[in-house]
């Protein structure tokens, strides 16, 4: 769990989304065994992602002048090398999903960090490195990538290793159960049960302070907690509510969500190498596809739309200190 202070201007984050994910995917057929072609193409969703709408948005981005990208040393590396290379994932339905009819990356985070790559090189060109929860910092260390996006929340003991822009999203803690469970209705019904959270994240701190009595069992990816769920080897999962999301919006008729979201807030970060002045620069683009609404188009198109959740919810407050 996140253990950054509370901010004045505070986001509204995806609580009300969780809530409404279940109404808005209650009509919804069962999953397809295999993606739909065309516009819309994308793995078995609620809703499928309009990827016209998603490259016309991504494709518009603004792009910076010459001489500020040349002002920024992170900057001007990423614009010397012609792409820019990002730790993220493939498999998160509503963040970063990977289609199997182009290959193409996109969803809330993906779109992001193709934003940030128009704007530094005037093409949305990003290479995409699988990271999880146990190796974020790595790959910034060590100099793999120049960036990470992936749902990353902004914590003391991460920035004692890298640095972070942001936060750009807000969430909190939730439970995915199979949709057949009757007996987790909340985070107090997780004592004794066996409960399924990522190696490396902070799940299992918050499993420990929310949930002591239960069972702790640690996994590296999302989708090897789903499929530890389904088969039963776990009675529930414990993970930022982003997951869940797109967790219940992939198969809506094998899982949901126990309960309200709980614990302290998560603030969200792009992760940047330590001491560089990427943050500086990240920061003062996110304040720009905030203010000019690309952001807010960008939630619609990968969340809003495909849960059914009009209200787009406010960005918390960039914090220019955190480093």
């Amino acid at each position: 769990m996140v253990l950054s202070k509370t901010r004045k201007r505070t986001a509204f984050g995806l609580l009300a989304t969780i809530a409404a994910l279940g109404m808005a995917l209650s009509g919804c057929g069962a999953p397809s065994s295999s993606p739909s072609k065309g516009a819309n193409a994308t793995q078995a969703t609620g809703k499928p992602l309009d990827t016209k709408a998603y490259e016309k948005l991504v494709n518009s981005g603004e792009v910076a002048s010459a001489s500020s990208v040349d002002a920024n040393k992170w900057a001007k590396s990423v614009k010397a090398a012609g792409v820019l290379k990002v730790g993220g994932v493939k498999s998160s339905t509503l963040f970063s999903l990977q289609s199997p009819d182009d290959n193409k990356v996109r969803g809330f985070d993906a779109g992001l960090s193709q934003l940030l790559a128009r704007y530094i090189l005037g093409d949305a060109k990003t290479s995409v490195s699988v990271v999880d929860s146990s190796t974020r910092e790595a790959v910034l260390q060590n100099g793999t990538v120049d960036t990470v996006f992936a749902t990353y929340s902004i914590n003391p003991a991460r920035q004692q290793k890298i640095d972070f822009a942001g936060p750009y999203l807000t969430s909190q803690q939730a439970i995915l159960v199979k949709s057949t469970n009757k007996t987790i209705n909340s985070v107090g019904d997780l004592a004794g049960k066996k409960v399924g959270v990522q190696a490396g994240s902070t799940g299992p701190a918050v499993v420990k302070k929310f949930a002591p009595k239960a069972s702790a069992q640690e996994f590296q990816t999302d989708a090897e907690l789903v499929q530890a769920l389904k088969q039963g080897r776990i009675d529930a999962y414990v993970v930022d509510e982003s997951l869940v999301l797109g967790d219940v919006a992939k198969e809506p008729k094998l899982l949901k969500v126990a309960g309200k979201p709980f614990g302290d807030k998560d603030e969200y970060g792009i992760g940047l190498p330590k001491d560089s002045d990427g943050a500086a620069f990240v920061n003062a683009w996110l304040k720009k596809i905030e203010a000019d609404g690309t952001w807010a188009k960008l939630w619609k198109i990968t969340v809003g739309n495909r849960t059914g959740v009009t209200k787009v919810p406010t960005p918390p407050a960039i914090d220019e200190r955190q480093k």
